[in-house]
C-alpha cells in the first residue's frame, strides 16, 4: 500500500467544559441546583457563601439594594457581570445556551413589569384566592407531629387482648407482613413455609396459629385490616356496620353482603340490572346497597401512610402591582432560591501573591469558580427572561384565570429571545411560577391550539377548563358524556371532536358518564 498525505477540510461542534457546565445548571431543578452548590463549597477551597454583611465583594445574583463592593484589581476581572450579559468563552462556541442580550430596562433588581391588556375582556376580572391558603394550609405543630404507622397502631390494640405468647407472637408476625393498604399479601401456608421450610410437621402448626391470629386481627381497629382481597375488606367493614344496621339500614347491609360475594367487576361497572338478578333484589335495593359500599374504605391503612410533604419552591414570583385599572404585574426571581456565593477573596491574593510548587492546578480551580458563578448568574438571568416572555404572552392568564389561556409553543418564546427551542425546554422543565392563581410549573403556560369558528385558535388549557366546569355543573343524574362535551364545546366556537374531549377528559381525571352517574 502506497503511503501519502491529503488535506481535509470539516466543521464540527466542541462543548467547552464551561458550556457542558452551563447547559447542565440550567436544566436542574432547584433542589437540584442547591445539591450541586453544596456539593461545589465542599470540593473547591476559592469558593464561598457571602455573607449578608460581609464588605467583600459578591459574586452571583445581587438586588439593586445592596451593590457590591470593589476588592482589588483580581476581583473586578469578574465583578463587571451583570445579568444578561453573556459569558464570551461558552457563547462563542455554541449559541443555544448562552442567552441573548438582556432587555435595556433591566436595572438589576432580578425583575420586570408587564402591562396586563385587557382590551378583548372588556373590564377587570376579580382573581381568584391563592390556592396556597385557606384550607391547604398546614399547621406547624401537625409537621412537627410524631407519625403512627398502622403497625405501630394494632401492635397497640395488641396489648390489651390477653393472649398466650405463641398467639400474640402469631398476631404480632401477620401486623408486620401487612403491606400499606392495610392487606395481607401472602396466605397463613405461605407464611408458614417461608417459616419452616422441611418442617412439615411444624408448618401444620403455623398455619393453625396464623389462621388464630387471622382471626383476631380482623377484629381489631381500622375495620378490614388484614384482608387478603377487595371484596374481603368490604365484608370485613360491612359486618363491622351490620350491628349498628337496623330497619332499611340492615336490608342495605345485607345486600351489600351479597354484592360483595359477587364479582367485583360488576360493582364497578355498576351494572345494578345484573347485580339484582344474582343477589334476588330489586334495583332500588342494589342502589341503595352500592352507595352503602361506596361509603367504605377500600384501603384501610391508607391514613396511617406516612405520605412526604413535598413543597414547591416557585423560582418565579408574579406579583399584581397598582390598584383598579391601573395594575401591572412584577416578574421577579426569588431570592431564596438563588445562591449568593463569591470567590474566596483571601485565597485569590495568596495565590496571586505566591506562585510556588502546584500553582497551576490551583489556579485551575480558582477559574473552575469563577466560571461556576458566572454559569449560575445566567442560569438565573435565563430564566427570568423566559418568565418575563411567558407573562408577556399569557397576560390575561393573570387576570382572569386558566379559561383566558392562549396557545403558546415554545418556538414562539424561542423566536423572540434569540434562544434554542431546547434552551426554552430546559429552562421550563422543574421550574415554576408563582401566580394569583396558585404555583406552576412553567411549562403548564405552553399549550396546543385548537380552532375555532371565527377561524382564531383557542388553548389546550383552557378546553381543559373548559370541560372541568361542564363537568362540575352537570346533572350527577345524567352526567354529561364525551360527545355532549363536545357539542357543547361546539356552541362556545370550539372544534374539539369527541376523542380529543375524551383524552382531555383522562387527562384531568375524571371518570367516564357511567361511572360518574349518581346513584
Amino acid at each position: 500500500m502506497k503511503q501519502g498525505l491529503s488535506l481535509r477540510v470539516s466543521q464540527h461542534l466542541a462543548l467547552t467544559p464551561q458550556l457542558q457546565q452551563s447547559i447542565r445548571l440550567l436544566q436542574l431543578s432547584t433542589l437540584e441546583l442547591s445539591q450541586e452548590v453544596e456539593q461545589m463549597l465542599g470540593d473547591n477551597p476559592f469558593l464561598e457563601v457571602a455573607q449578608e454583611e460581609a464588605p467583600r465583594e459578591e459574586f452571583g445574583i445581587a438586588q439593586a439594594d445592596t451593590p457590591a463592593a470593589d476588592s482589588g484589581e483580581e476581583a473586578q476581572e469578574f465583578s463587571s457581570f451583570e445579568p444578561g450579559e453573556r459569558a464570551t468563552s461558552s457563547s462563542a462556541d455554541e449559541g443555544e445556551a448562552a442567552p441573548a442580550e438582556a432587555p435595556s430596562d433591566w436595572e438589576g433588581d432580578g425583575s420586570t413589569e408587564v402591562v396586563p391588556d385587557d382590551g378583548e375582556w372588556g373590564g377587570d376580572a376579580q382573581p381568584r384566592k391563592n390556592n396556597l391558603g385557606g384550607d391547604d394550609e398546614v399547621d406547624a405543630a401537625d409537621l412537627a407531629h410524631p407519625h403512627e404507622s398502622l403497625q405501630d397502631h394494632l401492635h397497640r390494640q395488641v396489648l390489651a387482648l390477653r393472649l398466650t405468647e405463641e398467639d400474640r407472637a402469631a398476631l404480632r408476625f401477620l401486623i408486620e407482613s401487612l403491606n400499606d393498604d392495610g392487606y395481607l399479601e401472602d396466605t397463613p401456608e405461605a407464611l408458614a413455609a417461608g417459616l419452616a421450610p422441611d418442617d412439615v410437621e411444624q408448618q401444620e402448626e403455623l398455619v393453625h396459629r396464623f389462621t388464630v391470629a387471622l382471626r383476631l386481627l380482623h377484629h381489631l381497629e381500622p375495620a378490614g385490616v388484614g384482608a387478603r382481597s377487595l371484596a374481603e375488606c368490604l365484608t370485613l367493614q360491612l359486618l363491622a356496620r351490620q350491628s349498628d344496621c337496623d330497619g332499611d339500614g340492615d336490608e342495605a347491609c345485607a345486600t351489600a353482603l351479597a354484592i360483595c360475594r359477587h364479582p367485583m367487576d360488576l360493582l364497578a361497572r355498576r351494572d345494578v340490572k345484573r347485580l339484582a338478578q344474582l343477589c334476588a333484589g330489586t334495583e332500588a335495593r342494589i342502589r341503595a346497597a352500592m352507595a352503602l359500599i361506596t361509603r367504605l374504605e377500600p384501603k384501610p391503612g391508607r391514613r396511617f401512610v406516612n405520605v412526604e410533604r413535598n413543597i414547591v419552591v416557585p423560582d418565579v414570583l408574579v406579583s399584581k402591582v397598582g390598584r383598579g385599572g391601573q395594575f401591572r404585574f412584577r416578574v421577579q426571581l426569588n431570592p431564596d432560591v438563588m445562591p449568593r456565593l463569591r470567590v474566596h477573596d483571601i485565597y485569590a491574593g495568596a495565590l496571586k501573591a505566591h506562585k510556588g510548587e502546584g500553582h497551576q492546578a490551583l489556579q485551575q480551580r480558582l477559574q473552575e469558580a469563577r466560571w461556576f458563578i458566572k454559569n449560575i448568574q445566567q442560569r438565573f438571568d435565563t430564566i427570568l427572561r423566559v418568565s418575563n416572555a411567558i407573562v408577556e404572552r399569557q397576560k390575561n392568564f393573570f387576570v382572569h384565570g386558566e379559561l383566558a389561556m392562549r396557545p403558546l409553543v415554545l418556538r414562539e418564546i424561542a423566536d423572540e429571545l434569540g434562544l434554542h427551542e431546547s434552551t426554552i425546554s430546559r429552562v421550563t422543565t422543574a421550574k415554576y411560577m408563582s401566580t394569583p392563581f396558585g404555583t406552576f410549573e412553567l411549562k403548564y403556560f405552553f399549550g396546543s391550539a385548537l380552532g375555532t369558528e371565527t377561524g382564531g385558535n383557542a388553548s389546550s388549557t383552557a378546553v381543559r377548563a373548559l370541560i372541568r366546569q361542564f363537568v362540575s355543573a352537570e346533572d350527577g343524574k345524567k352526567p354529561l358524556s364525551d360527545s355532549q362535551i363536545s357539542e357543547m364545546l361546539k356552541e362556545q366556537g370550539i372544534e374539539c371532536a369527541r376523542r380529543t374531549v375524551a383524552k382531555y377528559r383522562e387527562a384531568l381525571r375524571i371518570a367516564p358518564a357511567n361511572l360518574r352517574k349518581a346513584l
